[in-house]
């Protein structure tokens, strides 16, 4: 490489880490005047944290609407559902909620999820009509409307809010180390004539790895509490109905009809059981545990009818 074009890209790198050191510059500047503003810290952390509930509870409201319009969903009138509507305001008036408006949809495998937002809401996957009998289906409903009655997706949404918050300050102070970093990065590339490869001082990936730990952690603690909380809403259904083994052979048929069928299909079954990656990351626990859940309180309720 002659020495005319090795300067020519030494130029080039000192510009990229130029560009880059202002941009730190003008970051570092910024977060300066906002923590150095005549505002106490409780008051700033007040409205930080105003913000977010906000935001988090406009999500709320709004995904009820964005979620129903996303699958399709119809509502199901009760002149064409009486006997589904006569259950559904039962279980309200012992659950002590309002009764949501039944909704209608074609899902990828059927399922029933519960919204919240303004009167709340309940989607039936259609199937479910066809597979459930009728005391399956009231126990599936208590689940759901056990959702409502804690407010479930309000604390979901309250929650990623809240995290999401956390992890962005994080990345905004952590962003000019980033900067300075990546320019270093970038000047030490270009001066060694490979402006396409690290210079091996890529610290800046090693900020950004860190940022994306700090919201995979995140993810993992929301995912394992919304786990949780699919457990206390299967406890709740079984104070109200009084059956666990009947709600234990909802899921069960609704395992059934999920379940990939076809020529590879044991090959799928035994990819999803082996995966506990994926199992970490999902917001429902296993259906097979829910199950045993169930099976386990059946007998104990029968062990005190004996001793009784």
């Amino acid at each position: 490489m002659g020495l005319g074009r090795r300067l020519l890209m030494v130029l080039v790198g000192v510009a990229a880490l130029v560009w880059h050191v202002v941009a730190a510059a003008v970051v570092l500047w910024a977060l300066v005047v906002v923590f150095s503003a005549d505002v106490s810290p409780v008051t700033a952390l007040g409205v930080v944290a105003t913000v977010t509930v906000v935001f988090g509870y406009f999500s709320y409201r709004v995904g009820t609407a964005r979620v129903l319009a996303q699958l399709h969903a119809v509502p199901l009138e009760p002149r064409n559902a009486p006997r589904a509507y006569r259950v559904l305001e039962s279980l309200a008036d012992r659950m002590g909620v309002e009764a949501p408006t039944l909704y209608v949809a074609r899902m990828p495998v059927p399922n029933a999820i519960s919204l919240g937002g303004p009167g709340g809401a309940v989607v039936f996957d259609e199937s479910l009509f066809r597979i459930l009998d009728a005391a399956e289906f009231e126990a599936v409903l208590a689940h759901e409307l056990a959702h409502i009655e804690r407010r479930d997706s309000l604390v979901q949404s309250l929650a990623f809010a809240v995290g999401r918050t956390l992890v962005g300050f994080l990345a905004v102070l952590v962003l000019p180390v980033a900067l300075l970093a990546r320019g270093c990065n970038r000047l030490l590339a270009w001066a060694r004539g490979r402006p396409g490869a690290d210079s091996g001082l890529a610290f800046h990936e090693r900020i950004g790895r860190l940022v994306l730990v700090a919201f995979v952690a995140l993810t993992l603690v929301v995912r394992a509490r919304s786990r949780k909380r699919e457990f206390e809403a299967d406890d709740r259904a079984v104070d109200v109905t009084g059956a666990p083994l009947v709600l234990a052979s909802a899921l069960r048929k609704i395992q059934r009809a999920s379940e990939p069928r076809g020529l590879f299909a044991p090959l799928s079954r035994r990819r999803n059981e082996e995966d506990g990656v994926e199992r970490w990351f999902s917001t429902h626990p296993a259906m097979d545990d829910r199950i045993e859940q169930f099976c386990e309180q059946a007998e104990t309720e029968r062990g005190v009818t004996r001793r009784r």
